[in-house]
């Protein structure tokens, strides 16, 4: 991979784009920065002259994965909230997330004086129940802040056992138990789709950022 110093901020996005990937499958300790340099051809003098220490470029991998929520949609607060458990199902089964959550695999790693990175990663989260939170105000159920913090932990229950059983049709349980979550809240559903032939034996491709309409 070439990378032109002269056009700064193509050389960076070209090293963010190497660092993701080797962060995200081998961790962030696991990988340095002379394993990021050599991945890209380029020596680690040339690295440090756009990310002048490693803790820098952690923390624009973190950024490069900060997905924006979406702010206004014409589909019903239910079904963003059940389409985005979807999309969650979506990413495991194309092989995009099978690591986990990367903001708190990051979190687990980060030392105590990582502070950029550590707030980046608990700004990501809680915006994740933030997100859910005002859509469930909208749909008036009693308590949508308890409801919220459900609906995240499923998030990350989902991501933790597809990690340790290595099937992503893992996540059709979470989708269930958010319905489940949603009816016992008083929100009417539509049916569910037929999942019998979807996840279970979809063909896992190469490891990637999550798609740009992730909400997760």
């Amino acid at each position: 991979m070439m990378i032109n110093l002269s056009e700064p901020e193509a050389a960076r996005s070209q090293i963010v784009e190497a660092a993701d990937t080797l962060f995200y499958r081998q961790g962030l300790r696991a990988v340095s920065v002379d394993q990021i340099a050599a991945a890209l051809g380029i020596s680690k003098k040339t690295l440090y002259r756009l990310f002048p220490s490693k803790s820098d470029l952690v923390l624009a991998y973190l950024k490069g994965r900060f997905r924006p929520l979406p702010t206004h949609s014409s589909k019903p607060p239910a079904q963003q909230i059940l389409d985005n458990f979807d999309w969650l199902a979506r990413s495991l089964s194309t092989n995009r997330a099978d690591r986990g959550c990367a903001f708190v695999n990051a979190l687990a790693e980060l030392g105590e004086e990582e502070v950029q990175a550590r707030a980046l990663c608990i700004e990501y989260k809680d915006s994740r129940r933030l997100w859910y939170r005002g859509l469930l105000a909208q749909l008036g159920v009693d308590d949508p802040d308890t409801l919220a913090t459900q609906l995240a932990l499923l998030v990350d229950g989902v991501y933790a056992a597809v990690l340790v059983h290595k099937h992503p049709g893992m996540a059709n349980a979470a989708i269930a138990a958010a319905r489940v979550l949603l009816k016992n809240a008083g929100v009417s559903l539509a049916p569910p789709p037929d999942r019998s032939d979807t996840l279970a034996g979809a063909p896992r491709r190469k490891i990637g950022k999550p798609a740009t309409d992730s909400v997760l």
